[in-house]
């Protein structure tokens, strides 16, 4: 009697076991971020004081942003992308703007030499670890900033410039706050406004695969294995994450002809900010639904060799209700680099008759 009851305990145990995990699985692959979560902060979005002769935004008592500014006139906010490549220098094709506009760079937090508020994690709760993560690096931790910057700069509506995962985080951030946008220039805007992507070819780490000699491939698929292994992220420090994605860094630039298609430089990448923007959108979300209420003016910008497709690019095309199309022949991920002359004429064009 006593071993059928402990059988039946046992199997009870672990039945909870399976619903929990099943649970578990479910929940990590749900978006943490959802657009207009952010509305409810309130007095949250508000910066703190600057502090006098700082060479950085103040944007929570704990967190600090880099920033440069290039130009004279209007302010535009440029946002890098990656997630966690800030840029070193001012965008080449901006430069011939800079008599109208005045560019703001800043490192997003936890990468470049912005604050990193996260070194290791020292629970091993990962549901818990994974809300910590969202909540301090995620995608809405990222757009409220951008909304922080917007009260620093003293503007009603930000003209925003987004490259890459920049681009991604504009369009929320236009969602999130349509009446502080003026217009957005989304530059090569990264395919993740739904998951799973559309195109089964579109995936970046794919792209980046499919293009490696046949005899390095294997190692590859060992680093995509380790990169995206949750199960241990958590073990990991900032510092191991750092690494991991400047090895994938070496892996793009490897597949890329940066002789003919030019890149920035880039400061120090993100670590945890990574992840946590991962984490933060989940596996399974589709945003474009959100962006129908921007009715700002768009123009999305494609290079034609970049690794991403154009059908990914035009995805934001069609999401947003007033958006253009451009594509830079002669250019890849980059094209504001690799094709500057042509990047200023179509930007410029866009901000004059927006």
């Amino acid at each position: 009697m006593k071993r059928k009851i402990l059988l039946i305990a046992l199997g009870a145990t672990l039945l909870l076991l399976g619903l929990g995990a099943g649970w578990f699985w479910y929940m990590s692959t749900q978006p943490l971020y959802k657009p207009g979560m952010l509305r409810e902060m309130g007095t949250a979005l508000t910066p703190p004081n600057q502090p006098d002769g700082s060479q950085k935004w103040l944007v929570e008592s704990n967190i600090e942003l880099n920033h440069f500014a290039v130009g004279e006139g209007r302010n535009v906010l440029i946002i890098h992308g990656g997630p966690g490549m800030p840029f070193l220098e001012p965008m080449s094709g901006l430069e011939s703007l800079s008599g109208k506009y005045r560019f703001h760079y800043y490192d997003q937090r936890g990468c470049g030499e912005s604050t990193r508020p996260i070194d290791r994690f020292e629970s091993t709760n990962m549901y818990q670890n994974m809300t910590e993560l969202d909540q301090t690096l995620g995608l809405g931790a990222q757009i409220a900033d951008i909304e922080r910057i917007r009260q620093i700069l003293g503007d009603d509506k930000l003209i925003l410039v987004g490259h890459s995962w920049g681009g991604f985080l504009a369009s929320l951030y236009a969602a999130e706050f349509p009446e502080h946008v003026e217009a957005l220039i989304l530059v090569s805007p990264a395919n993740t406004l739904v998951m799973p992507q559309p195109e089964a070819d579109s995936d970046l780490f794919a792209s980046v695969r499919a293009k490696l000699p046949a005899d390095q491939q294997p190692e590859f698929d060992a680093f995509m294995k380790e990169y995206m292994n949750f199960n241990t992220l958590f073990q990991k420090s900032e510092a191991d994450l750092i690494a991991m994605n400047e090895q994938f860094g070496k892996y793009y630039v490897q597949v890329v002809d940066v002789e003919s298609t030019p890149m920035p430089k880039q400061g120090k990448p993100g670590g945890w900010m990574t992840w946590g923007m991962y984490v933060s959108m989940g596996q399974r979300h589709d945003y474009r639904g959100a962006l129908k209420n921007v009715t700002v003016p768009v123009l999305v910008i494609h290079g034609a060799d970049d690794l991403q497709s154009e059908a990914a690019s035009y995805l934001y095309v069609e999401a947003f209700p007033n958006a253009g199309f451009a594509i830079i022949e002669n250019a890849g991920h980059f094209s504001f680099e690799q094709q500057p002359g042509q990047f200023a004429k179509i930007v410029s064009d866009f901000l004059e008759n927006k």
